[in-house]
């Protein structure tokens, strides 16, 4: 993740009226939205209050970073206990078990060369893949929870969440519970929910709608769902992928489908009824500026890395240039880290500062106090991403003395803010708009640029400046 795109994220205080890009090109689950989501900055502490109320047990979550082929991923699991556990394995669902003993076999031979994936993945070995796992239980040897839709309807009024998440937990499980009863050609109040009603599905459906409600975004946009082929084991047999219920959604609802070169099931019924439930338009603007992307990964282990992508976007009108964002556009929320350093040298705090800079510390400041018994010591503060927070602690923890690092979260008012080019006498010139609550604007150059300019044009640093902001006001 580079520079600009962690200074983006905005974990809980995402600005409204983006437009949420779903890139469904791998598919789309439950679990794989809800880490895209909580990538993209969702409010991950609304979704841990309300899973935590949820009126039934058997569970925890894990939300932790892996990689899919290189590319650095948020990962959010359902872990659910020995009752409620499936111990069943993904491939055995698709092909059979003589298949997956010869797919266990070939993780093994490649395990060093996929080694931080595969510890993931095998970690969470039992498959999470929730949305229609529960649904591939025909050979489970023990019970498994059948709800209704009334039932389902009770959990979701018990839980703590905003109504607009309320709101979209029971459209996204109403649209599930017509699925399947048209799969199974029964009356919607007789439908069981033996999958989408499992546990883990109800945790990934409400973790999703929190999420989804967070974002308070305006449209949502999902141009193609690209599923695989061939056939998954169910509860009832051997069924063709798509699966009956994921093409019940697509069809009741008009969402497009598109068919990858994938032996394995891509969508799962949640993962298309929670897309429906957003009732998105299907084509993209033709230009759009990316304010922040979050990628989420899902639990198989295809030729294809499984992976969902959530881009927050702004439409750009066809005639208008696009101004770049900037990497000062930061969280409305951070957190201040800071300790009391009185035995370390000037060089060891300087080489602290400068780790803690190079790995996204937003500000690293070095006070100079006194401690107990008047020594002269220097107090490190540290001003973070919320999602950074643990990272940098343990490069303070490993470059420093200190023993103890108090942590403070601070809400902040921020400008919305944007960078572009403007052309002076000398070459182009990075300057920075900013808009006031009132409307009016105020522009500063980028000072290192203006001033490599200004000594390689030998002219005053302030003459470089000044024609930047002339520029500009002639934009």
């Amino acid at each position: 993740m580079d520079a600009m795109q962690k200074e983006m994220k905005v974990r809980g205080n995402v600005p409204a009226g983006h437009t949420l890009y779903l890139d469904c090109q791998s598919g789309i689950a439950g679990d794989m939205l809800v880490a895209a989501l909580l990538d993209a900055g969702a409010d991950e502490a609304a979704m841990r209050r309300a899973l935590a109320s949820l009126p039934v047990g058997g569970f925890e979550i894990a939300v932790t970073r892996v990689k899919k082929a290189g590319i650095d991923c948020c990962d959010f699991a359902v872990l659910l206990d020995a009752a409620h556990e499936n111990h069943d394995h993904d491939m055995a669902y698709l092909h059979g078990s003589a298949y997956a003993a010869h797919e266990h076999e070939h993780e093994h031979e490649h395990e060093h060369e996929h080694e931080h994936e595969h510890e993931h993945e095998h970690e969470h070995e039992h498959e999470h893949e929730h949305e229609h796992e529960h649904e591939h239980a025909g050979h489970h040897h023990h019970h498994h929870e059948h709800r209704g839709p009334a039932d389902i309807a009770r959990i979701i009024d018990a839980t703590d969440m905003t109504e607009g998440a309320r709101a979209l937990a029971h459209k996204t499980f109403d649209i599930l519970a017509a699925a399947e009863a048209k799969a199974h050609a029964v009356p919607l109040d007789k439908v069981h929910f033996h999958e989408v009603g499992a546990i883990d599905s109800i945790v990934d459906i409400v973790a999703a709608s929190v999420l989804l409600d967070s974002l308070h975004i305006a449209r949502a946009i999902v141009p193609v769902l690209v599923d695989g082929h061939g056939t998954i084991r169910c509860q009832h047999g051997i069924i063709p992928v798509p699966a009956p219920a994921t093409l019940n959604v697509c069809t009741a609802r008009g969402l497009p489908l598109r068919q990858a070169d994938v032996e394995g099931e891509l969508v799962t019924p949640t993962g298309a009824a929670l897309v429906a439930a957003l009732d998105p338009a299907f084509t993209l603007p033709e230009r759009y500026l990316v304010r922040t992307v979050g990628i989420g990964a899902g639990k198989r282990t295809y030729e294809r890395p499984s992976l969902l992508r959530a881009l927050l976007i702004d439409e750009l009108p066809g005639d208008a240039p696009a101004a770049r964002p900037s990497a000062d556009m930061t969280p409305a929320q951070v957190v201040k880290l800071e300790c009391d350093i009185d035995d370390s040298t000037s060089e060891v705090l300087a080489y602290a500062a400068e780790a803690l800079r190079e790995a996204g510390a937003r500000e690293v400041h070095w006070l100079p106090i006194f401690t107990k018994k008047g020594r002269p010591a220097y107090q490190l503060q540290v001003i973070a991403s919320p999602e950074d927070v643990e990272r940098l602690e343990l490069i303070i923890f490993r470059e420093t003395s200190t023993i103890g690092i108090r942590r403070v979260a601070m809400d902040r008012t921020v400008l919305a803010r944007g960078l572009e080019r403007v052309e002076t006498p000398w070459g182009e010139v990075t300057l920075k708009r900013v808009t006031l609550p009132d409307g009016t604007e105020r522009c500063a150059p980028e000072y290192d640029e203006c001033a490599a300019i200004a000594r390689a044009a030998q002219v005053p640093l302030q003459q470089v400046m000044d024609a930047a902001r002339a520029a500009a006001l002639g934009k």
